[in-house]
């Protein structure tokens, strides 16, 4: 009895630490960045302090949800897309469908997913390697980008020379719609923000801009005003209006992440942070409307099948709320489109209620790009749990090497990564932005960050 007591007490411990609630070290110190001059700083008893080894464990957490959660949805990307029968027939996934034979996308020519024959996790064994994919190698482009300019902010320039420098000039390329237009524009000689623009790039309303933007908000832990002052420049890059405010909606709660309270309970946790930044989306825009939409409809205790329907018929066959994409007559009834994904994974965030693994369920079976929904979410949660949580929940072991140059070029040792070696650098970066964008402070000898709130100088 007294031994499962203590191992009770043990695990407690741990999960405190993962969560930043106690000042338990589990690993050892990060190291200081050498191009970095670390500056005495005095806290303030209003101070937000987060601990640097605790958040490496988040980061890698983060790097390994991603990942997760895209090769996972990769199986069911573009499988449903609501546009290709009725509904009341079946058209779309449900929750029995998961563990089931996934079905052929659109472009899949009656095939199912080369990946798996079924709708199941997909993960990378310890002794093989994760590869790159476009919800991961813009991310990783913009960390090394700023830890090579050891600089807060990109410039237009930095974007477009480390684009052209990294991404292959032939297909296959790994760009899509508006990421492929900016690419082209660059080529051509525009420099961000021209790259976005509507007026050169028509693809503008697409996802693009949440696939590479995201971790901005983990560079400014609880502070979503840094963070979006960061991303500003390489959200613009590809989105405008309601896809730049989707975008900075994702980067908002990646922030939020690190201020949310942890007595909260998971659920709890999620409907905050949801609720703070739903303050991002413009009173009156379409993706404004998408949340309380989607939101009235969990709080009305609808099955998340029949919400996602109901997002269904109300954006794509009744066009409401402003979303007119289907009178546009693209191609797939516009199913990269930034407005239809931001509601369909409003539907998995809700309805996971915070939980790692049904988050991720929800997110590849609701329909349309469905490795994109799940790579946020599985990033975000990742995150907010911590690389040794996501081991736990799996019972698993996975690979913490990473190959960029599965998607992206001229990267130094092969393109070969580790996620520890990607937080690490994640947390040099974050190092740089406390203290010269927040006036917070970094103490290397209590190895932790002293975040000042909003406002402060």
């Amino acid at each position: 009895m007294r031994k499962n007591q203590l191992n009770r007490l043990l695990i407690l411990l741990i999960s405190l630490a993962f969560l930043g609630l106690g000042s338990c070290r589990l690993k050892e110190k990060v190291p200081a960045n050498p191009s970095l001059n670390y500056l005495y700083y005095q806290a303030a008893d209003n101070d937000r302090v987060i601990y640097r080894d605790v958040y490496h464990n988040k980061l890698e957490g983060f790097w390994l949800g991603t990942c997760i959660a895209n090769w996972t949805g990769l199986i069911t990307e573009m499988d449903k897309i609501g546009n290709m029968g009725d509904i009341r027939t079946g058209e779309f996934y449900t929750r029995h469908d998961w563990g089931g034979p996934d079905q052929p996308s659109i472009w899949g020519q009656g095939i199912p997913s080369e990946l798996s024959p079924e709708i199941n996790f997909i993960w990378a064994a310890p002794d093989s390697v994760w590869g790159a994919d476009d919800d991961t190698d813009i991310e990783y482009m913009y960390q090394e980008l700023m830890l090579s300019h050891n600089c807060t902010m990109l410039s237009g320039l930095q974007i477009r020379d480390a684009w052209l420098k990294h991404i292959k000039a032939e297909e296959e390329n790994f760009l899509w719609v508006s990421n492929q237009r900016a690419y082209d524009l660059m080529k051509q000689g525009f420099v961000p923000p021209a790259t976005g623009d509507p007026a050169n790039n028509s693809e503008y309303e697409m996802i693009d801009a949440q696939l590479t933007t995201e971790i901005f908000g983990l560079f400014a832990p609880a502070r979503p005003d840094v963070a979006l002052q960061l991303a500003s420049l390489p959200v613009k890059t590809t989105a405008r209006f309601d896809s730049e405010s989707i975008a900075r909606f994702y980067i908002s709660l990646f922030s939020l992440a690190s201020a949310v309270d942890q007595s909260l309970s998971p659920a709890g946790q999620i409907a905050w942070m949801a609720d703070q930044a739903k303050t991002i989306l413009p009173m009156g825009s379409a993706p404004r409307k998408m949340y309380d939409f989607v939101k009235s409809c969990y709080d009305k205790g609808w099955p998340w099948e029949q919400t996602r329907d109901s997002v269904y018929m109300r954006y794509q066959v009744q066009q409401m709320d402003g979303y007119s994409m289907t009178s546009r007559n693209l191609y797939c009834n516009g199913c990269f489109a930034a407005g239809i994904n931001f509601a369909a994974s409003l539907v998995s965030l809700f309805y996971g209620g915070g939980d790692f693994v049904e988050t991720i369920k929800i997110a590849v079976l609701a329909g349309w790009d469905s490795d994109n929904p799940a790579a946020t979410w599985g990033g975000l949660l990742g995150f907010m749990i911590g690389k040794d949580a996501i081991e736990q929940v799996f019972n698993n072991k996975f690979s913490e090497k990473f190959h960029i140059h599965r998607t992206r070029i001229n990267f130094g040792n092969d393109g070969t990564d580790t996620f520890e070696n990607m937080a690490a650098k994640g947390i040099w970066v974050t190092d740089r932005i406390v203290q010269e964008s927040m006036n917070g402070g970094v103490n290397l000898r209590k190895n932790c960050w002293y975040i000042p709130e909003a406002g402060k100088k």
